[in-house]
């Protein structure tokens, strides 16, 4: 199936069977979110890759005891930077520099501008751009699994404080945007799973100029 197909066959899952997605194509997705575009490809997010079970019933109550969490086989946990440094941005570009064969000075004015630019950034504007750049990643994750047939499921029901304290998240200087369950159906148990997919009709959400 093509991209647009594969959109066609996902949903959000409600029910899954507890089957365990084979590593390959947890490879694949995980691939795709590490490719994914990020401004100034800076990828100011981690992502948490959990398959453990007594892991994930911890991760449960938090996010309001939806079975996914527990019934799915892996979850990915999208967790942004809680700011911009000077340590951080610089060891992106010292990083990018290196493997181009580039010196460190190449990039400096760009480098210079950008740390302006966040400088002049609230401590909350900030966070949110970073979780922006989360997003893109974590869309790409969704169309992905979609792509090799593995259902997945979005997330923002969760208390995101709870989670970052479960998974030590202050302390490397994260804050948790958004999860992805991964796993497979459980089609006689799901309510959503023969429902018609509905979307804005495309003369109402288009708009051409």
């Amino acid at each position: 199936m093509n991209l647009v197909e594969n959109l066609k066959w996902r949903y959000a899952t409600k029910s899954m069977n507890g089957a365990v997605v084979p590593q390959d194509k947890i490879d694949y997705i995980l691939e795709a979110v590490h490719l994914a575009p990020s401004s100034s490809g800076l990828q100011p997010y981690k992502v948490i890759v959990v398959s453990d079970p007594e892991l994930k019933a911890k991760i449960q109550p938090i996010a309001f005891n939806q079975p996914q969490i527990v019934d799915g086989s892996h979850l990915l946990i999208f967790a942004a930077w809680d700011k911009y440094t000077e340590e951080r941005v610089n060891a992106v570009f010292e990083h990018s520099n290196q493997e181009r064969g580039l010196p460190s000075s190449a990039t400096d004015d760009y480098r210079t501008m950008l740390l302006g630019m966040f400088a002049g950034m609230t401590a909350e504007q900030q966070e949110a751009h970073a979780a922006k750049q989360a997003y893109i990643s974590f869309g790409i994750a969704t169309a992905a699994a979609a792509e090799q047939q593995v259902d997945a499921t979005p997330m923002e029901g969760f208390n995101k404080e709870q989670l970052d304290e479960l998974l030590g998240l202050p302390a490397l200087g994260l804050k948790s945007a958004t999860i992805l369950a991964l796993g497979y159906r459980n089609a006689e148990n799901d309510w959503l799973v023969n429902m018609k997919k509905v979307r804005t009709p495309e003369d109402k959400f288009f708009i051409y100029k």
